[in-house]
């Protein structure tokens, strides 16, 4: 779980959660998934990658965020493919919804000068052996 103390400076003129701030917070619930199993960089190293990039993203709204909320977001992994994974999650503050989204994100290396969406599996269980699915 990730926690958020939205405030005054994430909102916009309307007082509601400006949209790409729900996205950076995404990013932020990753990369905090990814924290205990070594973190982003480690895990590049180890696998000879550039980065677990993103590929696709979308969100749906359900309710207004703004200044003072205290944002949880949950993380599941929905499914593993061949060159993808795709995240789900759920933002809430207190027992309501706020909104749900979802990641597709890719393991990307270089090889002659060309970067490449590889093959994921290596990556999927790196991360089952340190952690959670």
């Amino acid at each position: 779980m990730t926690h958020i103390e939205v405030s005054f400076g994430d909102c916009d003129p309307a007082g509601i959660a400006f949209y790409p701030n729900i996205f950076r917070w995404l990013d932020k619930a990753f990369h905090d998934w990814l924290r205990p199993r070594g973190g982003h960089a480690h895990l590049c190293v180890e696998l000879d990658a550039l980065g677990i990039g993103l590929i696709d993203a979308k969100a749906q709204f359900r309710r207004p965020i703004v200044d003072g909320d205290a944002l949880v977001i949950g993380l599941t992994i929905k499914e593993w493919s061949r060159k993808t994974v795709t995240i789900e999650y759920e933002g809430r503050i207190g027992n309501a919804l706020a909104f749900q989204a979802q990641e597709v994100r890719g393991l990307f290396k270089r090889e002659n000068g060309d970067t490449f969406a590889a093959e994921i599996t290596a990556l999927k269980e790196l991360v089952e052996t340190i952690g959670e699915k």
